[in-house]
This record gives structure tokens, C-alpha cells and sequence, in this order.
């Protein structure tokens, strides 16, 4: 009986501490409880759980916090879509203005077998510090290391290395920027979606110099310049540039490019096209369809002179289509109006 009491006797004592131990914490859970605001954990919900920075904050739930407590802006997400921006935009309160989609393009097509290194590099697959090393293997300074920083830092899977330069998966971008960031070279960039041409080189040397080390880089001759009918491109330090904003995607300059460095991320047939510009009858039908070209959705403030410039590239273009991918100048020559009318009613 001795051995009993002895040990019940410190156990219902031991259980019963334990339980005004236990009520206490529970009072003073309720005492001294923080209310959360439910919109916080809704808005968690809406975002897409990346929790890739690119929205300034180190995650979903802290941009969420944001956005309910400090009065953050709703539309530094990147990466959701657009319905869920509404969503939360509702959550809110608020409006939010859900902009056109981006995705990341890198701007350097030299890979191996096109541009030409300076030495070679065995070590940490790390651009950062390669870059640190005349700016890495390869002769142009300009262009990818092609050791993965950037593959290795994107959330989503949307970059591969592709014979020694990156390359994007457009589908799977989600334009977070991340791989911009990371980029010591800085040619990755974010482009709008539906933009279907780049110049892919970066290189900011002389075109001999180009020459001279890439069989495909920008020599900055402005040919691209001077065919593009609406002005979108131009050549500044000896680099090709396109303004998305005024390109309508007719595909001239990646067609007369001599290196062909502008390339088409989307391509489109030259049918399609031919059939688009030929079905307009009149000017307003023809107003019509060419603004249907403009990229974003925007509507194209195109004049006369701009429409016939057009219609002169594809009529030329649909004349020589048949041939074996090279063209000549004197297949490209402008035509006169009445020629171009007389093409398309044939």
C-alpha cells in the first residue's frame, strides 16, 4: 500500500500542475491572441505560391500581408493571372490593372558553333563568376556564358542551356524576371508575349569586329532600318533595337537581316499573312485588317504611306516564296502601286 501511495501521490500531482499549466495557456492564448485578418489568408490563396521575389517581397504570404496591412500595390505580381488579380482586387477592394503578358527572351544567338572562344573554361558552373574572367570564354563580351545561373535560378523550369546559350520556354515563363536578375550579362529581357521578332545579339562592338569572332551577331548595318515600314527599329551602338510598342509584326526586317540575327519567336505562314493584307477591298476594310496586325490588342495608327509599304513587302515576298530561302536585293525592289494592285487581284 506504502509503495502505491507513493507513487500515485506525485502522479496526481505531476497531472494536476500539468492542468492549470494547460488552462492557464489556454486563457492567456485567448487573452493575448493577435486577430488576423481573414483577407490575408484569401489573398495567400490567389497568389500562385512561386514565391519568386519578383514582386519585392520574400514571399506569397508577406506580399498578401502587403497588400492588407500597408497598402501595398496589387499588380507587382508577375506571375499570377489575371483572373486571380481580379480576385483579389475584389478581396480588396480595389482596382487593378492587369497589364499586357511578358516573357523573358534571351537576346545573344552565339552558340558554339557560331561564336568563336577565347578559352576554355573548366571550373564551378556559375556565370557570376566566370563573367569575372574577361567576361567569359567567349570572344564576344557581350554574350552568354552558357553555364546555367540563370536555368538553376528560375522557379518555374521555363530556361535550358541549348549548345552553350540559354534559351526560353515561353509557355512555361511566367515573366517573374528572375533569370533577368541573375544574368551577369544582362541579355535577358522581358519582352511582350505576342511580339514574334527579336534581334538576338547583344553585342555592342563594330561590325568588323563582330564579324570577326560571331557568324551570326549584329553588325549594325540599319538595313533592318531602313525596310521596317513603320519605324520600330533602329540601330543605336551599332546594335539593332525593336520598339514593341510601334512593331505590327510583318516580318520585313527578319527577312532582309544579311546576318539573319532578328529571328521570329512565333512564326507565322507568309500565306496567313499574304491573305490578311489581300482581303481588304477598300481603305477602310484595309484600315481594318492592318490594325488587326498591331501587337497588344492596341489599335494601329497606321498612315497611307505605311499601309502601301506593307503591301509592296508582301506582294514581293509572295512572288518569291518559291525559291530556296535566299532572296536577292533585286527580289525585294519596291513596286509601284498599280503593280501591287494588279498582284492581288490575281
Amino acid at each position: 500500500m506504502d509503495f502505491f501511495i507513493s507513487v500515485l501521490i506525485p502522479v496526481a500531482i505531476f497531472a494536476a500542475t500539468a492542468f492549470v499549466i494547460g488552462f492557464l495557456l489556454a486563457v492567456a492564448s485567448r487573452v493575448f491572441s493577435v486577430k488576423k485578418d481573414e483577407r490575408i489568408e484569401k489573398i495567400t490563396e490567389l497568389l500562385p505560391g512561386a514565391n519568386c521575389g519578383a514582386c519585392g517581397y520574400s514571399g506569397c504570404s508577406d506580399y498578401a500581408e502587403a497588400m492588407v496591412k500597408n497598402g501595398a500595390s496589387a499588380d507587382k505580381c508577375k506571375v499570377g493571372d489575371s483572373e486571380n488579380m481580379k480576385r483579389i482586387a475584389e478581396v480588396l477592394g480595389k482596382d487593378v490593372s492587369v497589364g499586357n503578358r511578358m516573357r523573358a527572351q534571351v537576346f545573344c544567338l552565339g552558340t558554339s558553333e557560331l561564336a568563336s572562344r577565347k578559352y576554355i573554361y573548366k571550373g564551378l558552373n556559375d556565370c557570376l563568376s566566370v563573367a569575372k574572367l574577361g567576361n567569359g570564354p567567349k570572344e564576344c563580351s557581350h554574350g552568354c556564358i552558357g553555364l546555367g545561373s540563370c536555368v538553376k535560378a528560375c522557379p518555374f523550369g521555363a530556361i535550358k542551356i541549348d549548345n552553350g546559350v540559354a534559351s526560353v520556354e515561353y509557355e512555361k515563363c511566367k515573366a517573374c524576371g528572375v533569370c533577368s536578375d541573375v544574368c551577369p550579362q544582362g541579355i535577358i529581357k522581358l519582352i511582350p508575349f505576342d511580339s514574334d521578332f527579336w534581334v538576338g545579339c547583344s553585342s555592342l562592338a563594330g561590325g568588323k569586329e563582330v564579324r570577326s569572332f560571331c557568324n551570326i551577331g549584329c553588325i549594325g548595318c540599319g538595313i533592318c532600318v531602313k525596310n521596317c515600314p513603320v519605324g520600330a527599329i533602329t540601330v543605336e551602338d551599332n546594335l539593332a533595337r525593336i520598339d514593341y510598342d510601334k512593331c505590327i509584326g510583318c516580318g520585313a526586317c527578319e527577312e532582309k537581316c544579311p546576318r539573319k540575327t532578328i529571328r521570329s519567336g512565333k512564326k507565322k505562314e507568309i500565306s496567313d499573312t499574304v491573305s490578311v493584307i489581300s482581303s481588304s477591298k477598300d481603305s477602310a476594310s484595309e484600315d481594318n485588317e492592318i490594325g488587326k496586325r498591331s501587337r497588344f490588342g492596341k489599335t494601329a495608327a497606321v498612315d497611307e504611306d505605311v499601309k502601301t509599304s506593307v503591301r509592296r513587302f508582301w506582294v514581293k515576298r509572295k512572288s518569291v516564296s518559291d525559291k530556296e530561302g535566299k532572296t536577292s536585293e533585286s527580289d525585294f525592289e519596291r513596286v509601284s502601286e498599280s503593280e501591287s494592285k494588279s498582284e492581288y487581284k490575281k
